[in-house]
């Protein structure tokens, strides 16, 4: 009543009472000051409390900050986070997620069933990237590109080829050399014993030449060895196909020289030989290699081969695979259908005169290395077919060498024992009783 009579005598009196309110400043008897805001709201000021959980079981009420809305703005929050005790006594910060976000190189895979919080962190496949942290996809690498390591960029694939450096190639290219050593060795002591029976008998001239096939033969296989280029694409498959015509037309016209030789011990029959001689026997070798030869240049001038990057094995290697490619694929099937025909009609002659009596079994050593030679390149085609990367060329390879060295053991070890080994038989006697 005495605030109401004396000093609020009117209405006007509580605006004043507020007014003056709103303009308090003062410590209380906790040392807190009291003061209102424009609004006339006291400024907040909170104590943080934390609930632990003591040994005992009891509750303690725990300060461990406060909140000053009179403060400056970068004091006014005041936490003492080393006070705190998180939920099972811990002092660590509990994340509240179902999953950590995914690293980069991997994805989100949801779980069924639970929520999209919750997911599985599955690493991106080889060839795919993720370079940002909870990924959702894995982003495949363009053509030619593989993913590094960690799954985190995509880097240049790696060039797969059949290097000089590989074991592969070491053990390829060491037998291409033993067979170039063989070939040499064996036209040296063919040189050597020109003058013998064994090497004057078997037509020592067709003999040399050969030999020259042989080691041409031996040589070409370096030729897919390396880094594809375009000199080295274009010229292996020619080189091939020329080489194995020359030897097999040397083969077959000493086999046509076996059975005219037999056959002109037939009364009224010695003209044969005459009919073909030295002169012929060049004529009909070079006629039977210039088709292969023109196949051949015309296959370089019209559709070469190329060297290519092949990325069809990217997936499942991770590597580039340097080839050569053949714009007309008929062209090598060609090559090596008339290396077929040559070798079909040689083993034909060579089987024919297998009976006749030569000391030296010319006839027979021709059969058998016709035989191994066709088994050989039979086998290759469906092996070069499903061969992948660079073991298509290893496999064109082995067939090169087996077959050659098939041809030099079997035409000339032989003859080699009996001019080294076995000098008694090396005689024109021997050979009248052959």
């Amino acid at each position: 009543m005495f605030l109401r009579h004396y000093l609020l005598p009117s209405p006007s009196g509580f605006l004043q009472l507020l007014h003056h309110l709103k303009r308090v400043n003062f410590t209380n008897q906790f040392g807190e000051k009291v003061h209102f805001d424009a609004n006339g709201e006291p400024v907040p000021l909170y104590d943080i409390i934390n609930w632990q959980k003591v040994s005992s079981g009891d509750i303690k009420f725990q300060k461990v900050g406060s909140y000053d809305g009179s403060a400056p703005l970068s004091q006014q929050l005041q936490i003492d986070e080393s006070a705190i005790v998180w939920i099972g006594g811990q002092s660590q910060v509990p994340v509240s997620l179902c999953s950590a976000p995914c690293p980069p190189g991997s994805r989100q895979a949801r779980r069924p069933g639970e929520p999209p919080c919750c997911f599985d962190c599955l690493p991106c496949a080889a060839g795919a990237i993720s370079n940002q942290t909870g990924s959702v996809d894995c982003t495949r690498c363009p053509e030619f590109y593989w993913s590094d390591r960690d799954r985190v960029k995509c880097v240049a694939g790696i060039e797969d080829f059949l290097s000089f450096y590989d074991t592969m190639g070491i053990i390829l290219v060491s037998l291409s050399l033993l067979g170039v050593v063989s070939t040499t060795t064996v036209t040296a002591i063919f040189h050597r014993f020109r003058a013998t029976p064994v090497v004057k008998a078997n037509n020592s001239e067709l003999s040399f030449l050969l030999l020259l096939s042989l080691k041409l033969c031996f040589l070409c296989s370096l030729l897919f060895i390396g880094r594809p280029s375009a000199w080295s694409c274009g010229l292996r498959q020619a080189a091939f196909g020329v080489s194995f015509v020359l030897c097999l037309s040397c083969l077959l016209v000493k086999t046509i020289v076996v059975l005219l030789a037999f056959r002109a011990t037939v009364p009224g029959s010695s003209a044969l030989m005459k009919l073909f001689g030295p002169s012929q026997q060049r004529t009909l070798i070079l006629c039977s290699t210039a088709p292969q030869v023109c196949l051949c240049a015309g296959w370089l001038s019209m559709a070469p081969s190329i060297p290519f990057r092949n990325s069809s094995y990217q997936g499942l290697t991770g590597m580039v695979v340097l080839e050569c490619k053949e714009p007309w694929p008929p062209g090598f099937y060609l090559v090596l259908g008339y290396i077929g025909l040559l070798a079909s009609l040689c083993l034909l002659l060579a089987f024919l005169g297998r009976k006749l009596p030569d000391t030296f079994n010319e006839a027979k050593l021709i059969t058998f290395s016709m035989l191994i030679f066709c088994a050989v390149w039979i086998s290759f085609v469906p092996a070069y077919v499903s061969s992948p990367g660079k073991y298509t060329v290893a496999v064109e390879i082995f067939a090169i060498l087996a077959s050659s060295f098939g041809l030099l053991l079997c035409i000339f070890a032989p003859k080699c024992y009996i001019i080294l080994l076995r000098p008694e038989r090396n005689t024109k006697k021997t050979l009248r009783k052959g």
